[in-house]
């Protein structure tokens, strides 16, 4: 499990979320200071919509592994943050995400109304097909199933066949690329506690630096993919440096 990419660049994905709303000029509290906050006006939104596609992406192996559902997790509250009632819309979207993780019969639908409320950014259609295909990869490898759902998913939303197959291609050669370059003594340094501290310990301090690397939607919003990779790349030696420790211990 060393190689495993722990993706946690959930945040990224939301560089232009809402800019196709007309009355939105930005990702903030102010944006939605007005907004209602219910199961049905969050379901029809675009991050509901969302929502319910990372659901199926991640359960299309058949289990929400425990990598990704700390990196949902991450990207929910996120999202929340900037919304009235933040814990409300997270219990709200987390509710979203259980109802979709077990529905295949609707993926098409909901990925047809994401192209349809995202048609006016290109780059916002971008970086949630990009996150997708980030999130299939998180357990280390795409199977069958998840690659189908994916080529489902960007038929119906139209997206570019040629953008979709070089972000594909991106994260494999990432990914062929993640083995382990880390000591022991390295992975305990890395993530600041020691060979003496409990396991306890040492997960509280590995998901403090995947929080602390996860560019949340603020800051993430009109970065550059330079600064995507960077985080990506920490975020993958913190990961690498856990699952050294996991297995060191049986």
């Amino acid at each position: 499990m060393g190689n495993i990419i722990l993706l946690a660049l959930l945040g990224a994905v939301f560089y232009y979320v809402f800019k196709s709303y007309s009355k939105y000029e930005k990702y903030s509290k102010e944006a939605f200071k007005d907004f209602t906050i219910s199961h049905d006006a969050l379901k029809r939104s675009e991050l509901g919509l969302f929502v319910s596609l990372c659901a199926k992406v991640a359960k299309a192996d058949g289990r929400v592994d425990a990598l990704e559902a700390e990196l949902i997790s991450n990207m929910l509250k996120d999202i929340s943050s900037v919304f009235p009632e933040a814990q409300k819309t997270k219990d709200i979207l987390k509710d979203i995400f259980n109802e979709e993780k077990d529905r295949t019969d609707n993926i098409e639908h909901i990925a047809h109304a994401l192209s349809q409320a995202t048609k006016r950014s290109k780059a916002m259609q971008h970086q949630f097909m990009q996150f997708l295909i980030q999130l299939a990869f998180a357990d280390g490898e795409v199977t069958k199933s998840e690659e189908k759902i994916l080529t489902i998913i960007a038929e119906a939303m139209q997206f570019d066949p040629t953008a979709y197959h070089t972000i594909f291609e991106q994260f494999e050669k990432m990914m062929q690329n993640a083995s382990p370059k880390q000591s022991i003594e390295d992975a305990y340094k890395l993530l600041g506690v020691s060979q003496q501290d409990d396991m306890t310990t040492i997960k509280k301090a590995y998901r403090k630096l995947v929080r602390q690397y996860h560019p949340d939607i603020i800051k993430s919003q009109g970065k550059s993919d330079d600064y995507i990779k960077e985080a990506t790349v920490k975020t993958q030696e913190i990961n690498q440096a856990y699952e050294m420790i996991k297995k060191a211990r049986g």
